[in-house]
């Protein structure tokens, strides 16, 4: 089975779309996102950052779960220079990037070891390795999900579990990239060695390449079009 945490928009209701269409057996969550779909049956509405909320739906959903796939995509942003910064606005960052998607692992983790299989998929960011002005709670958060995508693989890799990061980079269903002027839209291609954002069938790609790959196991992908 396949979960993706996020599956309301952006790369997380991509993914979920796509492997819906192949047939696989996907569900997702959501939690502030309305949204319109024919069938919400496969939609779960979970607050990330609740264990106890987590931990009752991965137990409702336990008779299901066979050869668990975990795409973790929730997350959000707050921007603000650092000294002006809203702490609980800050820390909310953190509490869903980091300690929801901690949460989620956590509460699948001991069914993926007892069925020796596992793939954990976590998306990061781009900005780990490019430093942006006002974005502190996003980045330390990001960085943090790297920084946990390789202890958590080291511990379960005899378990027959991967554990994997993207640090994705500009896409036209990333997170922001609708809110970004045309003018620094235009900026940030100049920037980027390939001159195009990154197309949402080259994620799809790069996330069944990690799924069919047992040996790609710790790694942090960047998937930026050479933006380093």
């Amino acid at each position: 089975m396949i979960i993706i945490t996020g599956a309301s928009k952006g790369v997380g209701e991509y993914l979920f779309g796509e492997f819906k269409k192949l047939g696989q057996s996907v569900v997702g969550t959501y939690n502030t996102t309305n949204f319109l779909v024919s069938d919400k049956s496969c939609y779960y509405k979970i607050d990330i950052t609740d264990y106890k909320n987590v931990s009752e739906w991965v137990l409702s959903l336990k008779p299901e779960l066979d050869k668990i796939i975990l795409i973790n995509c929730a997350g959000i942003s707050y921007n603000s220079f650092a000294h002006k910064a809203d702490i609980s606005l800050w820390n909310k960052v953190i509490e869903v990037n980091l300690n929801g998607t901690f949460n989620v692992i956590h509460s699948l983790l001991p069914i993926m070891r007892d069925q020796n299989y596992g793939r954990i998929i976590n998306f990061s960011s781009v900005v780990t390795s490019l430093p942006t002005v006002g974005i502190s709670a996003y980045m330390a958060s990001k960085s943090a999900i790297n920084g946990l995508t390789k202890v958590l693989a080291k511990e379960n890799a005899s378990k027959g579990i991967t554990v994997n990061a993207i640090n994705l980079g500009y896409s036209s269903i990333g997170m922001g990239i609708s809110e970004i002027s045309e003018n620094h839209k235009d900026i940030l291609l100049k920037n980027i060695p390939v001159g195009r954002f990154c197309e949402p069938i080259e994620i799809l790609n790069t996330v069944n390449f990690i799924i069919d790959t047992e040996y790609i196991n710790g790694s942090i992908i960047d998937l930026n079009g050479g933006l380093i």
